[in-house]
């Protein structure tokens, strides 16, 4: 499925191109504090990549995900540590959802015959493996939460490599590269830290990943 062969004005395009209109929209609001009109527009950008998903009835393990990631949005975009928790928890089913749909998308054939992969994955399980001794501890009361989500993130990564092409190996890596530096953003480095600079850094690699994957997706189905 190709999606850039829908006319300007099908649903299927509409909602792409909505979707990435919101992404862009949401680029100079990173800074801005928290409010409804933010919220829904860091929301509705990963929305609308789940009504694509439906509109060109796409598997449901990717429409799930993407409305799970979604609602996780919603939570992160409030300056609460109890709605961080209820977004990480709602990240945390989207990455199993990714999970279940990769290992459905792809084989161990995949990897055995691209050494590369095996070598990606070898230095993510590392570079997960450094993170939980750089995180956790210093998460505090929320370090074994932290710990699942190192380890769930993880294995999204590790399902990806399954998949044929690099399209979803690409999203899943932007994916945990956007988390890795939000995670440092909140437990490690000070506020006054050019915090800018890395909130633009993790959404635009957090919605390169979303878009990445989905379209990879849908391309396969």
């Amino acid at each position: 499925m190709q999606i850039f062969e829908y006319g300007i004005d099908s649903p299927q395009l509409g909602s792409l191109l909505f979707s990435a209109i919101a992404a862009f929209i949401y680029l100079f609001m990173v800074a801005r504090p928290p409010s409804a009109r933010r919220t829904g527009v860091k929301t509705l950008a990963i929305a609308l990549l789940a009504v694509l998903s439906v509109v060109v009835q796409g598997p449901i393990l990717l429409t799930a995900a993407l409305l799970a990631c979604a609602a996780g949005d919603a939570f992160l975009a409030q300056d609460d540590e109890k709605a961080f928790l209820f977004g990480l928890g709602a990240f945390l089913v989207g990455h199993v959802l990714y999970v279940a749909l990769f290992y459905n998308l792809g084989s161990a054939e995949t990897v055995v015959a691209q050494p590369l992969r095996l070598a990606v994955g070898a230095a993510l399980v590392l570079f997960a493996m450094a993170s939980t001794i750089r995180l956790v501890p210093a998460a505090g009361r929320l370090g074994p939460a932290v710990g699942a989500y190192i380890t769930v993130i993880m294995a999204m990564g590790l399902a990806a490599l399954l998949t044929p092409g690099w399209g979803i190996v690409a999203g899943a890596l932007f994916f945990m590269a956007s988390d890795t530096v939000l995670a440092a953003q909140k437990f490690l480095l000070p506020d006054e830290n050019a915090p800018h600079p890395r909130a633009l850094f993790v959404w635009v690699s957090y919605y390169l990943a979303q878009a990445l994957i989905a379209l990879s997706v849908l391309g396969l189905a």
